[in-house]
C-alpha cells in the first residue's frame, strides 16, 4: 500500500505572534509540523503497520520545511519529498496545483493530511487536491479502517459523527482525536538521516510560476484588539439588568 501524507510546517503553537508592517516576524521562531498533520503522519504509520507498504511525506515550502519532513521520517515515514522554489509565491490554490502535478506521476492508495493548518485555518489545500486528482475525500476524520480497496471513515460533523465508505484511492484529512502521535525515538532520528529525501522545483514538476499565481489577496494583517478588563455590576438585580442593557447598547453595541 502506497500511503502519502501532505504536511505543512507552521509556527510552534506556543510562539508569540509579532506583526510588523503587516507581516509576521519569524526571527528566532521555532517551527513544527502542523499539529493536525501530525495526526495524519501517525495514522499513515499505523496503516503501514497493519497492511504493509510505504509512507511518503510531501510538503511545499521554503528550505526550512526540510526540518518538519525529517521529523516525520524520524517518526517512521520511509521517504520525504520537498517541493521548494524561490519562484513559489502562491496561496492554497497554487499549493494544491503543485501537489497535483507531483501526484500525477505517482501511484498512491491513500493520501492523508491535516484538517486545516493552525497558522491560517483555511483547510483548502487537501480538498482542492482531491478535486484536481478527481478522487473522493472525507474531511475531519476521527477513525479510519481500510480493507482491500475500501475505507470506512468516521468523520466529525460539528459535534456529531458521520460514517462514510469510500473506494480507494482516496484522500482523508485528520481531525483531533484520530490518534495520539508518537514521538521520534533516538534510533528513528538516526535512521532518518539515511532515508530518501527528494527536493523538487518548478522545472522538475513542469510548472511555470505564472500558472500558480495566487487567486486570493491579503489586504491587511493585524492582531485582534486587546481584551478590556471585566466589569462587575453593582446594585440590585433590577439595577444590574438596566446597567447591562446600557453597556450592551453603548459599549458592546450589540443592541
Amino acid at each position: 500500500m502506497n500511503i502519502y501524507v501532505i504536511l505543512k510546517q507552521t509556527f510552534d503553537t506556543e510562539e508569540k505572534i509579532v506583526i510588523q508592517n503587516g507581516e509576521i516576524l519569524d526571527d528566532g521562531v521555532k517551527y513544527i509540523i502542523n499539529p493536525y498533520d501530525e495526526y495524519a503522519v501517525e495514522e499513515a504509520l499505523r496503516l503501514k503497520e497493519q497492511h504493509g507498504g510505504t509512507v511518503i511525506v510531501v510538503s511545499v515550502g521554503p528550505d526550512r520545511t526540510a526540518e518538519a519532513l525529517r521529523t516525520a521520517l524520524a517518526m517512521g515515514a520511509d521517504e520525504a519529498v520537498l517541493i521548494s522554489d524561490p519562484s513559489i509565491r502562491t496561496d492554497e490554490s497554487g499549493i494544491a496545483a503543485l501537489l497535483a502535478s507531483y501526484f500525477g506521476s505517482q501511484s498512491y492508495d491513500l493520501i492523508l493530511g491535516g484538517y486545516f493548518s493552525v497558522d491560517n485555518g483555511a483547510g483548502q489545500v487537501a480538498v482542492r487536491l482531491a478535486q484536481l486528482l478527481d478522487i473522493p475525500h472525507a474531511s475531519a476524520i476521527v477513525k479510519l479502517d481500510v480493507s482491500g480497496g475500501q475505507a470506512v471513515a468516521v468523520r466529525d460533523a460539528e459535534g456529531d459523527s458521520e460514517t462514510v465508505e469510500i473506494s480507494l484511492p482516496a484522500l482523508f484529512t485528520a481531525q483531533q482525536g484520530l490518534n495520539e502521535p508518537r514521538y521520534p525515538s533516538l534510533p528513528g532520528i538516526m535512521k532518518a538521516k539515511k532515508k530518501p529525501f527528494q527536493q523538487l522545483g518548478l522545472n522538475e514538476l513542469g510548472i511555470d510560476a505564472e500558472s500558480i499565481v495566487s487567486k486570493t489577496e491579503r489586504i491587511e494583517l493585524f492582531n485582534p484588539p486587546e481584551r478590556k478588563a471585566g466589569i462587575i455590576l453593582q446594585g440590585g438585580l433590577a439595577e444590574q439588568a438596566a446597567e447591562l442593557v446600557r453597556l450592551l447598547k453603548t459599549e458592546a453595541k450589540v443592541l
